[in-house]
């Protein structure tokens, strides 16, 4: 399990365009880095747009926002262009940097069990090392959330 102070696992996957993005490249920033867990989905949509509303203060503050699900780069590109999304969506179709955050595990909708993305968001500071993990996310409302940790200090 990840905690507060650990090294952000390293990790390189592609964005929207199909380019590769490696975390290593915001060394020297802040990072937002919030894992869900399908695109184009109601409380998805709601988190995503919460960034994008808030994404001018995240750009003046220099806080980077990475997405992360294991949707396909077309379905980012759709999911981007429908809402205009600013920030940067990754994929990770297999699931593997999901688990390296230990985002990956059980949920239950309707009573019934599955594995999938575990909504939960990373703040990593300038030197890589992890600030501060929510478990827990209310998609409306998350973006201010985070602006607020960076802002504490």
């Amino acid at each position: 399990m990840l905690a507060v102070g650990d090294d952000a696992p390293e990790f390189s996957l592609k964005d929207s365009h199909g380019t590769f993005v490696s975390l290593r490249s915001f060394k020297g920033k802040n990072v937002v880095l919030y894992f869900y867990p399908k695109d184009d989905t109601p409380g998805c949509t709601a988190e995503a747009c919460s960034f994008r509303d808030n994404f001018s203060v995240y750009t003046k503050k220099g806080i980077v926002v990475l997405g992360i699900s294991m949707d396909e780069h077309k379905s980012h590109q759709k999911f981007i262009e429908k809402y205009k999304l600013p920030f940067t969506l990754l994929c990770d179709p297999l699931g593997d940097v999901c688990l390296l955050y230990d985002a990956y595990g059980k949920k239950k909708t309707f009573g019934i069990g599955y594995k999938g993305i575990l909504r939960k968001t990373f703040l990593i500071d300038k030197a890589g090392k992890i600030k501060y993990i929510f478990d827990k996310v209310k998609c409306e409302e998350h973006a201010l959330e985070v602006l607020k940790i960076f802002e504490d200090g």
